[in-house]
């Protein structure tokens, strides 16, 4: 009986490997000029983007914030400021410094990516939050377009603080421009203080495993840490879900260098498929199209100090909430470059 069993296992299995076969061939079959087409639909994509930055280029005031106007938008942010004698607040923020590189933000903003926001106004205008966000791109230009949104689009203005990893505070010279831009080491009591000061603070709960996912997995969110929900609930804030749309292909990785990032001690090191020939300049993002789209606030209550299962039934529907956002800017999208 084993023996016939086992036959009848054998036979089965090697009938299921030939059917599996044979409807791989088929769709090779049907899909053998899909390569192509998807090689010349991007090529149109990219030329009609290059079109348009070119002629943005051209042209700068059709696109560039007029003096006047940043003035007014800096002193409205400088309201409430909790800035020391030489004009830094306690984590070191600078309000002048950003005016310094704004150019720098503005260009990437409205020339480079075209960002298009969706929902702006779901932001409060004053008073605490949380910004709770997908993360992608291998570089933190997600981020910087969320802030630039939310500073150049936003009437009024809102400047917001970022969490990020302690790698890219301790980075020379990049950690002077993130901490006079306002971006903070990502550390709950770091966070606690913003919220208490009526900040706006923005989290990336996927941290280096969602930024530096490979192409093959774009638009899949990874899981989400815990401790930002902790934080709402202590707070009493609210927390605006956001879903940016554009940025996995900004930069193609097809892998990381996890022994280099351990001797950098680097939460990660991407290998975009250039690398080898380009160098650096391998990590020049292209030219995409970004779509950020900011979600209704969402208001939790609850002890903070519950259980793990209880506070991840909490994340699970701020993850929800960003997954129906980045759903929906994939459906509306025309490609990726346009």
């Amino acid at each position: 009986m084993t023996q016939r069993g086992d036959s009848l296992e054998a036979r089965i299995g090697r009938t299921a490997r030939a059917a599996r076969k044979t409807a791989g061939q088929l769709v090779a079959a049907a899909e053998s000029r899909k390569p192509q087409r998807l090689v010349s639909r991007l090529w149109e994509e990219f030329t009609e983007a290059s079109s348009e930055v070119s002629a943005l280029l051209k042209d700068p005031n059709s696109w560039r914030i007029a003096e006047s106007e940043i003035e007014r938008r800096s002193q409205h942010l400088l309201a409430n400021k909790n800035l020391g004698e030489h004009g830094i607040d306690p984590f070191g923020f600078s309000p002048e410094y950003v005016r310094k590189v704004l150019p720098f933000v503005e260009f990437m903003h409205r020339v480079w990516f075209r960002v298009e926001n969706h929902g702006l106004d779901n932001v409060p205008a004053q008073g605490r939050c949380l910004l709770v966000a997908n993360h992608s791109g291998q570089l933190p230009f997600d981020g910087m377009m969320i802030g630039s949104s939310l500073l150049l689009d936003r009437d009024p203005p809102r400047m917001i603080r970022s969490m990020v990893e302690k790698f890219a505070i301790r980075t020379p010279l990049f950690g002077t421009f993130c901490m006079r831009c306002g971006q903070v080491t990502g550390l709950p009591d770091n966070c606690r203080r913003l919220l208490e000061a009526e900040e706006s603070v923005m989290v990336f709960p996927e941290g280096a495993r969602g930024i530096s996912k490979p192409i093959q997995r774009r638009y899949q969110m990874t899981a989400f840490g815990h401790g930002f929900m902790r934080l709402a609930l202590e707070t009493g804030t609210p927390i605006v879900p956001i879903a940016v749309v554009g940025a996995e292909e900004q930069i193609i990785n097809v892998g990381n260098a996890e022994t280099l990032a351990k001797f950098l001690n680097a939460p990660t090191i991407p290998l975009p498929p250039l690398a080898l020939l380009l160098g650096p300049l391998a990590m020049v993002p292209a030219p995409v199209k970004y779509r950020i789209y900011f979600g209704e606030p969402m208001s939790f209550e609850g002890d903070p100090n519950d259980d793990d299962a209880v506070i991840a039934k909490l994340v699970a529907e701020v993850k929800g909430a960003i997954q129906d956002l980045m759903d929906r800017g994939l459906r509306e999208r025309a490609g990726i470059f346009i």
